[in-house]
């Protein structure tokens, strides 16, 4: 009777009084702050707030380290109820029903930058908005710009980005079949392939015959790459930590949540550049002067 009354009866983990969320609700509203006040003594402008003269950018890193000590406590909790069996079928059904609103909600993110592009692309030549043909010389690429060659570095990052998505698929096959060392080789290839792409873009920002400002080309450009190029980081440091979980043994074929929400994000991140590679660099330098790299 004792075990009926005080025994658990259910599949759902009741997690334990937690600090997590309200810290990193705080750390967000600093990060914001300091975001404001960064981008006021940019401009040499002040931010007063409750008299105080916040334009500094010192506020937003405080903010950004309490996200991520929040993150790295949080996860780092999440992984201990995990190993202590709390993760039960049901549980780890509702954390993939959460990864996957997650994904939906970063597809929308990449949906904007594609509609900031391609509406200033297909209406270049829009003869009511007059900045606009001012700005594109009616055209698209606009006139005077010169486009990256689509068949170089970002051709290169393709085949890099799409080999790294069979290496992640290895390293899962291999530890639903218990294979660790194919698990290990699998993950640090793919960590390898993603800190390659990482190199690539950030060569290629650096020899880009455009800027981010001054045209609204180099604008759509570099926020649409640049996004998807802070998920490619964010996922290399995702798989990262599972490359040192799967060393420590903490993955098996039946409980590996951790390993296959990054391997999720990692063909989530494989997509969003063929649709990147295929729109802004080929369909939108098509026509266009190739720069002489």
């Amino acid at each position: 009777m004792a075990d009926t009354t005080h025994g658990k009866q259910h599949d759902y983990h009741i997690i334990d009084p937690s600090p997590w969320p309200f810290l990193g609700s705080l750390g967000a509203l600093v990060m914001f702050f300091g975001a404001v006040g960064w981008m006021r003594s940019h401009s040499e402008q002040q931010f007063v707030v409750f008299g105080l003269d916040l334009a500094t950018p010192w506020i937003f890193f405080i903010g950004l380290a309490l996200v991520l000590y929040v993150m790295f406590a949080w996860w780092s909790d999440t992984v201990k109820e995990g190993q202590e069996g709390a993760h039960t079928k049901v549980v780890s059904l509702h954390l993939r029903y959460g990864m996957i609103m997650f994904i939906a909600s970063e597809v929308m993110f990449f949906v904007a930058w594609f509609w900031a592009f391609f509406d200033a692309s297909l209406y270049a030549n829009e003869a009511i908005m007059t900045a606009r043909v001012e700005a594109t010389g009616g055209q698209w690429p606009p006139v005077g710009i010169e486009s990256l060659d689509p068949l170089h570095l970002p051709l290169f990052n393709t085949i890099t980005l799409l080999l790294s998505g069979t290496t992640v698929t290895w390293a899962h096959h291999a530890l639903l079949h218990n294979d660790r060392k194919g698990l290990l080789a699998g993950l640090s290839l793919t960590v390898v392939l993603g800190l390659i792409f990482s190199y690539v873009q950030y060569y290629e920002y650096l020899h880009a015959p455009f800027a981010f400002a001054g045209s609204i080309y180099g604008s759509t450009f570099f926020m649409a790459t640049g996004f998807h190029g802070f998920h490619v980081i964010v996922g290399t440091i995702f798989l990262l930590v599972c490359l040192v979980r799967a060393y420590l043994g903490q993955f098996t074929p039946k409980h590996h949540f951790g390993f296959e929400a990054a391997a999720w994000y990692w063909h989530f991140v494989d997509v969003v550049w063929l649709f990147l590679f295929f729109s802004i660099y080929i369909w939108g330098s098509w026509g266009a002067v190739i720069h002489a790299e």
